[in-house]
């Protein structure tokens, strides 16, 4: 088939027409005792910039929607208006001053689907509106819990941490989705993900089905986004935006948990007290217990954390219990599916580079890369590389340190 006739057919394509029903981003904001959590904020952002190109590519004013959850807690709202959102819509009581997810997952659904609430930010599409045609939630622990029951509620699909976004418009040709024809789904939201390898992304879509045997629309198109991914806006108290309360309702089913104490607890791994970092990853496998242990002991001289790649969290070697627990633990992820690192020193052990790790470490002040592949993608994002086989080369920079540690204490002095 030439490229004309192939483009015609595509310009022909049926249409999976627009349902009216579904307007607007719907972003669900976490907060500690009114304090928005960070990736509360970089979700704004990224919503306010999808949805600023969103409204120009269809000329159309769909809004930003920041839902908030709390008691005591409306300054909060002003701020959100602050950092992106059109309008905010929220919930008080004192029954949600603690996150619950029987509650909480009650109250959005029931906002979602709201219409007179829509009414006070987006008069002109009130009548027809139906539930949100996007949703936004934290990938962390509150949020990706509550993500899925909330989509379960609404009957729509979730991609989980995700860590870029794209709206566009997209010929799909599906045996189930689309009874074999070619389809254009119209305002798709692309959801890219980390494979499993860290070096390629997943992409999730969110489709109705268009086959007339069967039926059916997904919405809203959700996702819950890795915290550090998207860059926050800056706080601009010019903005202005409408806040709308919502007084919730519950019953006694919804109350049967109830929090009688909390108490924070803050990552079993420290990253920002110390001044340098090492991070292993698959390196390790041809002895995967002691080279962890090498690992650990060139932390300990350098007073360093110990961080690892995303696949070393999936424990794909056989090591024992004790060093799984401590070192194969989803909390020393350094990188899009983790955390973001700027240490002094940076020292990646046994580490390919892919682009998820890069973003988590790239702020770092100086990079030393351990590898034995010299055209490995780490070399071009470190300062010094090292070409060697872990085994060989730590063994070698403790042995270094320990004869360097008297003249250092004595400079210390």
């Amino acid at each position: 088939m030439s490229e004309q006739s192939q483009s015609t057919q595509i310009q022909n394509a049926p249409s999976a027409s627009e349902d009216c029903s579904y307007r607007h981003l719907y972003v669900v904001i976490e907060h500690d005792d009114g304090k928005p959590v960070p990736v509360s904020l970089e979700m704004l952002g990224e919503a306010r910039r999808q949805m600023d190109i969103f409204n120009a590519k269809y000329s159309s004013n769909e809004k930003v929607v920041a839902v908030v959850l709390g008691n005591n807690v409306r300054n909060l709202c002003e701020e959100m208006i602050y950092y992106g959102a059109d309008a905010v819509i929220y919930a008080a009581s004192p029954e949600l001053q603690y996150s619950r997810n029987l509650v909480d997952t009650k109250v959005i659904s029931k906002i979602a689907r709201n219409a007179d609430l829509t009414r006070n930010f987006s008069p002109e599409y009130a009548d027809s509106f139906k539930k949100p045609r996007y949703m936004f939630f934290a990938a962390d622990s509150i949020g990706r819990h509550l993500s899925s029951t909330v989509m379960a509620e609404l009957e729509s699909g979730l991609a989980s941490d995700i860590n870029k976004l794209v709206i566009s418009d997209l010929d799909i040709r599906h045996e189930h989705k689309t009874k074999g024809q070619t389809i254009r789904y119209e305002k798709t939201l692309e959801m890219y993900r980390p494979d499993f390898s860290g070096f390629l992304w997943t992409t999730i879509l969110c489709l109705d089905n268009r086959n007339p045997v069967a039926p059916k629309e997904f919405h809203p198109q959700s996702c819950s986004i890795i915290p550090g991914v998207f860059e926050p806006l800056g706080r601009d108290t010019s903005r202005k935006g409408s806040i709308v309360d919502y007084t919730p309702e519950f019953g006694e089913h919804d109350l049967a948990v109830k929090v009688l104490g909390r108490q924070v607890i803050k990552s079993v791994v420290d990253f920002e007290s110390h001044k340098a970092v090492i991070s292993f990853g698959r390196g390790i496998k041809e002895s995967p217990e002691e080279n962890i242990k090498l690992v650990a002991e060139l932390a300990d001289e350098l007073d360093a954390a110990v961080g690892i790649s995303l696949p070393i969290s999936k424990k794909p070697y056989p090591v024992s219990e004790a060093t799984s627990s401590t070192y194969m633990i989803p909390d020393r992820v350094i990188g899009t599916s983790g955390r973001k690192v700027a240490p002094m020193l940076y020292i990646a052990v046994g580490i390919s580079g892919a682009v998820q790790h890069i973003v988590g470490m790239k702020e770092s002040g100086f990079v030393i890369a351990i590898n034995p592949d010299e055209e490995a993608p780490i070399r071009g994002e470190c300062d010094m590389f090292i070409k060697g086989r872990m085994e060989e080369v730590v063994p070698l920079l403790v042995q270094e340190l320990k004869k360097q540690r008297p003249a250092m204490q004595v400079s210390n002095r």
